[in-house]
């Protein structure tokens, strides 16, 4: 594959029957992850003793991005895809917006390298999570969605092994305009994985961004880390404007077939 309706204060989005939007019904647990304005806990909903995901977005840090705060929840409510995080309800607690999803038990990719695999998981694995995540990716863009922040740390597995795509805190509608345009201009995600179009102020991009991402994140889960990851997010800039696509030594991957090489190839 080649790169070729709202939530407002005060107000809850419709839960399906199996959970409520009473927070007096989850206990948080700890904290299992976080972003610049939101908090993901472990938590309990008490009725059935079920184990959910909270993830709490400040209403305030986010004023100048409500609208980011309404799509994703928006997104998320309407997901229905096996390899995509869907939100079971969401509803604002004070001064945070609460979003109710699955619990992922094993964690992200990124998670599972930390503690287990820093020098990248093999290949039959890396085969594995990138077909579950090009999956999820295809509905996405068929749903007319960007993502925009494809990484290992977005890409989260549970008990029974299943891989799921989540996190649409930079999420993009492509028809989300009266003109229906298809690209957008402005800049989200994280530096070492963001396409150059993105990178560059005024081009406008489409969905072929998350496909440079997608394979930004094979060489991460093939090294342990993505390309450049060591650098500071300006020099990340330049060096993704400047320098040749990333991808696997012939030399030095040695562990990894040819036709993952050709493959990472044709992906940009």
């Amino acid at each position: 594959m080649g790169r070729n309706g709202s939530i407002k204060r005060g107000a809850a989005a419709a839960a399906p029957p199996s959970f409520t939007v009473n927070p007096a019904d989850y206990r948080l647990m700890e904290e299992v992850g976080y972003g610049a304005h939101a908090v993901v806990y472990r938590a309990l909903f008490l009725p059935r003793n079920q184990t959910v995901a909270v993830k709490c977005l400040d209403l305030d840090q986010l004023n100048n991005n409500i609208d980011e705060v309404q799509r994703e929840a928006q997104i998320m409510s309407l997901i229905d895809h096996p390899n995509v995080i869907r939100a079971y309800c969401s509803f604002v607690v004070e001064h945070s917006l609460w979003v109710i999803m699955p619990f992922m038990t094993e964690g992200s990719c990124l998670h599972l390298m930390k503690i287990a695999y820093p020098e990248g998981f093999e290949e039959p694995v890396i085969a594995s999570i990138l077909k579950e995540t090009l999956k999820a990716l295809e509905y996405l863009h068929r749903q007319g969605q960007i993502h925009r922040d494809i990484k290992a740390g977005n890409i989260l597995i549970d008990s029974a092994g299943v891989v799921k795509l989540g996190d649409f805190g930079v999420s993009a509608c492509m028809f989300d305009r009266g003109d229906r345009q298809r690209s957008r201009n402005t800049f989200v995600g994280t530096p070492c994985w963001m396409a150059p179009e993105v990178l560059q102020p005024g081009t406008g991009y489409n969905f072929k961004a998350d496909i440079w991402s997608f394979g930004i994140t094979a060489l991460e889960l093939a090294h342990g880390h993505a390309p450049f990851s060591k650098y500071p997010p300006m020099k990340v800039l330049l060096m993704t404007l400047q320098n040749a696509p990333p991808g696997l030594d012939y030399d030095r991957d040695r562990r990894f077939s040819k036709h993952l090489k050709r493959w990472l190839r044709c992906a940009w």
